[in-house]
């Protein structure tokens, strides 16, 4: 199995970066929230209506306990839940304070970690969501794929489109998704002047650094050609060098 989600990935980055044994779970997309709520995990967010929506990266910590209990169906005694916890951010700041040994939150910096991982997510993928989603989609098994038709549909307007038109269309796409790597890396190279100018903050990897790797991964697992093959050498290389930065972190266990 070749993983590609780039929110799991900032977890997995860390937990390797922090030298944390730990062991995938591989769950399907449509097996997702009955998995998590089989191990007590919390949903990710509320729907509107009230409906919970479980997502992952999700982590259980068999080391640590909450303050509840569950019934072990193999004894029928009472005992201590494991630590379970769900979305990217939580479980970051959760192995940060849990586990301070190698730090990926550099003190006093919480905030601009915070600030920074918010904007790659909210801001900085945008342009990338009309690309990488119908090519994720794609890379699903048949039976997963039917359960994301309908929400997928909407991000597929220009597979419609044959031949030269739809090849500008994705130029088009392309060079949006260039413009917000440039502005990003106008950002970093700020850096460079008592930095090395490829982190964000300028010496060692952070938190801020898995997120943007998280996405590199992402397009080099799904689109090795199409997208990585021009990433990778946009910005003078920027982009290849964080990866490199990273590599030593991306066993999947």
């Amino acid at each position: 199995m070749l993983p590609w989600a780039p929110n799991i990935w900032r977890i997995r980055l860390i937990l390797n970066y922090k030298r944390l044994p730990y062991r995938t779970c591989w769950v399907e997309f449509p097996d997702v929230e009955q998995t998590l709520r089989a191990i007590n995990a919390p949903p990710t967010s509320i729907r509107p209506d009230g409906r919970p929506v479980y997502t992952l990266p999700a982590i259980l910590d068999p080391i640590h306990v909450s303050s509840g209990t569950y019934l072990d169906p193999s004894s029928s005694l009472s005992r201590p839940h494991p630590i379970v916890l769900t979305h990217a951010n939580t479980i970051a700041e959760y192995l940060e304070h849990t586990y301070p040994a190698r730090p990926v939150v550099p003190e006093g910096t919480r905030a601009l970690q915070t600030l920074f991982v918010h904007y790659i997510a909210d801001v900085f993928v945008q342009p990338l969501l009309p690309i990488m989603v119908p090519l994720s989609h794609q890379r699903l098994p048949p039976h997963v794929q039917d359960h994301f038709r309908v929400s997928v549909a909407d991000q597929r307007d220009d597979y419609g489109t044959a031949g030269a038109q739809h090849a500008q269309k994705r130029e088009e796409q392309w060079a949006a998704v260039q413009a917000q790597f440039t502005f990003l890396a106008g950002i970093l190279e700020k850096n460079a002047g008592d930095g090395d100018g490829d982190v964000v903050m300028g010496h060692e990897l952070t938190y801020a650094d898995f997120a943007v790797c998280a996405v590199l991964l992402w397009i080099e697992k799904v689109a090795p050609h199409e997208g990585w093959a021009r990433v990778r050498d946009w910005d003078g290389g920027r982009w290849w060098r964080l990866w490199e930065r990273c590599k030593a972190y991306m066993d999947v266990f």
